[in-house]
């Protein structure tokens, strides 16, 4: 763990508080490893955004991972709310504004509700490093307050959904492609370098518009009792996960999912 003199964002200096940026996986209480469970153990307080009740479960997974691991509960959880992003602004804009938002209101969390020793966290859905924005925001953080923070990474929605269809994640020798549904949308497969392309962040099925004969592997809510798993061609299977999906949502008012493509 970093502690004592650390250097967060361009900051120097003795820093008070710490803060562990802990990845608890896909969705499988099973996927915390012992790193994060330590680190969990050494958390007094935990900041969880709220995202309303169609997203409830998220938080509820978290706590449930809390009760399972900690050892000698004490611990206190912090629900913040999630400020809106605009949805008139362009995308870039968006979410600068967005990220901008939460710093502010996780800065001012930090400062009210953990001790100037305290250890805090952010449980953040399989790894930090893969499209959250966990990271970026607490550099914010740091601008505004004196935090450091360290880094425990976890089982990704990539790890857990080859796992569970039992394939490998690349072909021999060639490299893997991890885009967005909106740059799967801008510029196809064709526009890839790499035949495996993972695809995450979709909520428009983009797969809809790659030739009918790309396999395709897809999931949804990776390690929970909802878990949905469908595989075969665009042709085969596309108007089928763009139902399940559908109804998935619609039933649970979120959904997760993600996706590897594979060219013929």
């Amino acid at each position: 763990m970093l502690t004592g003199t650390g250097c967060v964002g361009n900051r120097l200096g003795p820093v008070s508080r710490h803060i562990h940026v802990i990845g608890i996986g896909a969705g499988d209480p099973d996927y915390v490893t012992v790193q994060a469970i330590e680190a969990l153990n050494d958390t007094q307080v935990f900041f969880a955004m709220d995202k309303g009740q169609a997203k409830s479960d998220l938080v509820a997974v978290r706590r449930e991972i809390c009760a399972r691991f900690i050892r000698e509960p004490g611990y206190r959880f912090v629900e913040l709310p999630d400020p809106k992003r605009s949805t008139e602004a362009g995308y870039q804009e968006a979410v600068s504004d967005w990220h901008a938002a939460r710093a502010r209101l996780w800065a001012a969390a930090i400062r009210t509700e953990l001790g100037r020793d305290g250890v805090g966290a952010f449980l953040a859905w399989g790894d930090p490093s893969l499209y959250d924005s966990t990271l970026r925001i607490l550099d914010a953080v740091a601008a505004e307050i004196d935090i450091d923070y360290d880094v425990i990474p976890g089982i990704t929605a990539v790890q857990a959904l080859t796992a569970r269809h039992r394939i490998p994640l690349n072909d021999v020798g060639e490299p893997v492609l991890i885009t967005t549904g909106r740059q799967l949308r801008t510029r196809g497969l064709s526009g890839s370098a790499s035949r495996s392309v993972v695809v995450m962040l979709d909520g428009e099925c983009s797969f809809l518009a790659c030739p009918e004969d790309t396999r395709i592997w897809w999931g949804a809510y990776l390690g929970t009792d909802e878990e949905l798993l469908v595989a075969g061609t665009i042709g085969e299977v596309g108007t089928r996960i763009v139902e399940l999906r559908a109804e998935a949502r619609a039933q649970h008012g979120w959904i997760m999912d993600t996706y590897l493509l594979r060219s013929h």
